[in-house]
């Protein structure tokens, strides 16, 4: 095999599928990226067996072949190379030769033809969405997932399609998120589980144009993301997803309306004094033109008053500050609704059309002076 790429469309392939190398494996191939020449396209592919991402590079192919090699080294050697094209050869002892004007690498690759390509899948089933629709789903979702792998599907998050509508669902046991997207089109009733590490990367390539698409094609066990000359094919987590409908019915006592930035800026404010790691509660002491947040730790305590618009009884309720932040800060909206039903219960919280709903748990405290 021998080709040529300019330096910055190889190590933008490189690095697009680069995010599908496993950090640990006991797989050498798995460590490795394949360089794809035999099909008059040159082609990288990354697998770890749960993710696998395909981009095309541009380049010229001087000889067809294919090479696998150790994605770390690859990645840094192109990275520290001068800014020309590179050329890559190899021999039929799959040493690769790396060059680009006075700089030469010699390596041992691996046979291509051992390295796991992307898994076949079918075009028969597909959504079609907007790239900034999809990364803007992903911002105000995936802080929702469960970092731990104790409960897998928390670690994803659930794809709902209902003709024009695709509801996107995240969870980790003390919060939800729920965001509503109207789709160009009606398609068929769709309910799947897919990794929030799938999600994460896909929107990190994505350049997020407004006028650039994603296609999402489903079946039995993948999901399969093409956008460009990008394709990512991710294994889909199996099983029933979390019924939260109950959850989402229109039960409240007390609703308030506040500035999102305000309330925001101030529950920032308040986590000054809270240690890392710290569990202390912001205490909310709502009534009827005003809402008063009060924190104390170790460190010191903090009062401050907000002007609110509320309707409904008045209500003492403590939250996880962190939670609150992370909702307020993916809301675009200048005001956001509050519904709280009792100081027991969760706290729904919407946007002016209720595209984006985030639900959550109180926790227990003293209160403060």
């Amino acid at each position: 095999m021998k080709i040529v790429c300019s330096k910055q469309d190889l190590l933008t392939g490189v690095q697009i599928v680069s995010k599908a190398v496993p950090a640990k494996t006991t797989m050498p191939t798995l460590e490795c990226i394949l360089i794809d020449a035999t099909r008059g396209i040159i082609t990288l592919t990354a697998n770890d067996m749960e993710m696998a991402i395909e981009t095309i590079v541009d380049g010229f192919i001087a000889e067809k072949g294919m090479i696998a090699i150790d994605a770390k080294f690859l990645l840094e050697i192109v990275r520290k190379l001068p800014d020309n094209d590179i050329t890559i050869s190899t021999d039929g002892n799959y040493k690769t030769t790396i060059t680009c004007e006075k700089s030469r690498f010699n390596i041992i690759g691996k046979a291509g033809e051992d390295f796991n390509r992307l898994p076949e899948y079918s075009k028969n089933d597909s959504i079609v969405i907007g790239q900034f629709t999809f990364k803007d789903i992903v911002r105000q979702t995936i802080f929702s997932i469960a970092d731990s792998e104790n409960n897998k599907m928390m670690t994803g998050e659930l794809f709902q399609i209902d003709g024009q509508v695709l509801k996107i669902v995240s969870l980790d046991g003390h919060r939800i998120s729920v965001r509503k997207v109207l789709l160009r089109d009606s398609y068929e009733s769709h309910k799947v589980v897919v990794p929030g590490k799938t999600l994460n990367e896909v929107s990190k390539i994505l350049n997020g144009d407004g006028d650039s698409y994603v296609t999402i094609y489903f079946s039995d066990k993948h999901i399969v993301f093409e956008f460009g000359d990008t394709t990512v094919v991710s294994r889909l987590i199996e099983g029933e997803y979390f019924r939260i409908d109950h959850m989402l019915n229109n039960d409240y006592e007390t609703k308030v309306n506040i500035n999102k930035k305000e309330l925001l800026n101030c529950i920032d404010r308040a986590t000054l004094l809270v240690k890392e790691g710290d569990k202390k509660p912001i205490i909310m002491s709502i009534t009827d033109d005003s809402m008063e947040l009060k924190i104390s730790s170790v460190i010191g305590s903090m009062k401050e008053d907000l002007s609110i618009d509320k309707s409904g009884r008045d209500m003492m309720i403590g939250f996880n500050p962190k939670f609150l932040i992370d909702a307020l800060r993916v809301i675009d909206e200048e005001r956001v609704d509050l519904y709280l039903l009792n100081s027991k219960s969760p706290c729904v919280i919407k946007n002016f059309d209720e595209t984006y709903i985030y639900i959550i748990l109180p926790v227990n405290f003293t209160t403060v002076s």
